[in-house]
């Protein structure tokens, strides 16, 4: 048994239930149950439109490709990304044949450095594609400053940071898109599920074609975007947008509807270990934990990198933390250009060093944040990062 794991269940008896209303019901493909938990997502997030998909990755999909589609931008376009984030961060970029601008992370909030993002916009660039890392904002006075200054699309990878704040505004709903993720070990968890927000009522609607193969039948009774014959024999099999097949289950979209009312309880608990793991880890020499300079994080998990006597010795603390009931993982992918599949993209810039994100990627970690109390397991870290380091 686990003294700390990554993460545990957001589920009680309500979840069930609702699968199984969904079941009984004999519509499992995304209906009803998926537009109420849009309307309630949008509602309590703050956003005009919210497009429910099957993951955080394929909302990033979709976004990409509203921006190749809709936009018509061209293949020599690039975006400006953290060189610290997840895969899924980066392949839509180069699925919709974008290139990839790298710049390097902060040594503090572990986000996109925003100075070396002035300095890399060349006359190529259409957009900034910032990561808010661990539920944590990034500078968006700046970001949203230096878009409006070059005419940039801005778009939120907010797959871990659901709840956190910037100027009294919920991440991923800052830029002209922010995704959302519903994964097992994320905020709220819909089996498996995402979700776009945009104030943008056509893109809205273009973003909804793209999720099922591109045709018009999910399209607002206004849509700009194709009008409607009144035919449904003809307007149901109308194609308007190179499309997927990345639709939700209707089963996500009840449970969606629960986990909402639960939000509260879900941000608390996280808050109350944050404050814990802060009053541990905030003044040792030997970790450097990340920080919030930019607004309110909504703490997915904890960040860290090791330092001082612990520098250069991650195998032998992740040994001791596996030996201990400690799951740590390394921090997102690290510094991604050192993975493998890089080989693949030919459209990629590096225009600086990357020093942060080369020594979170030989030095970081995190643990995980959970709803119910784990301070034990926060006690049991630092216990044995104490020993080590010791």
């Amino acid at each position: 048994m686990k003294t700390y794991p990554l993460a545990s269940s957001t589920w009680g008896d309500e979840e069930i239930q609702a699968i199984q209303k969904v079941i009984d019901s004999d519509r499992f493909t995304m209906g009803h149950h998926v537009k109420q938990f849009e309307f309630e997502f949008s509602e309590y997030f703050g956003s005009r439109n919210a497009v429910m998909v099957n993951s955080g990755s394929t909302a990033n999909l979709l976004m990409l490709s509203l921006l190749r589609w809709k936009k018509r931008l061209p293949s020599t376009a690039n975006i400006i990304v953290p060189a610290v984030g997840w895969s899924t961060t980066y392949f839509p970029i180069v699925q919709n044949n974008f290139g990839m601008n790298f710049v390097d992370v902060d040594p503090y909030t572990f986000n996109i450095n925003v100075e070396q993002v002035r300095e890399a916009i060349d006359e190529n660039t259409v957009a900034i594609m910032p990561v808010n890392l661990c539920g944590n904002p990034c500078d968006y006075n700046e970001l949203l400053m230096i878009c409006d200054e070059h005419n940039l699309f801005l778009l939120e990878d907010n797959c871990e940071s659901m709840g956190g704040r910037w100027a009294e505004h919920y991440l991923g709903t800052i830029g002209d898109m922010g995704s959302h993720s519903f994964f097992f070990s994320h905020h709220m968890c819909t089996m498996e599920g995402g979700m776009i927000l945009t104030d943008d009522d056509e893109d809205a609607d273009f973003l909804r074609s793209l999720r099922a193969h591109g045709w018009c039948r999910d399209l607002s009774e206004n849509s700009t975007l194709y009008q409607r014959t009144g035919d449904f024999f003809t307007d149901s099999f109308t194609f308007i947008a190179p499309g997927y097949s990345v639709r939700p289950l209707e089963m996500s979209g009840a449970i969606g509807s629960e986990q909402l009312k639960k939000w509260d309880s879900i941000i608390e608990g996280r808050l109350e270990n944050t404050a814990f793991f802060q009053s541990l880890f905030s003044d040792v020499p030997w970790l450097n934990i990340q920080q919030e300079h930019h607004g309110e994080s909504s703490w997915f998990s904890f960040g860290c990198v090791l330092d001082g006597t612990l520098k250069g010795r991650r195998n032998e603390v992740v040994k001791a933390f596996d030996q201990n009931g400690i799951e740590a993982r390394p921090l997102a992918s690290g510094n991604f250009l050192k993975q493998p599949v890089m080989e693949y993209f030919d459209n990629t810039l590096v225009k600086f060093p990357l020093s942060v994100a080369e020594n979170i990627d030989t030095n970081g970690f995190w643990v995980g944040n959970h709803m119910v109390e784990c301070k034990k397991g926060i006690q049991k870290m630092y216990d044995v990062l104490k020993g080590l380091a010791e």
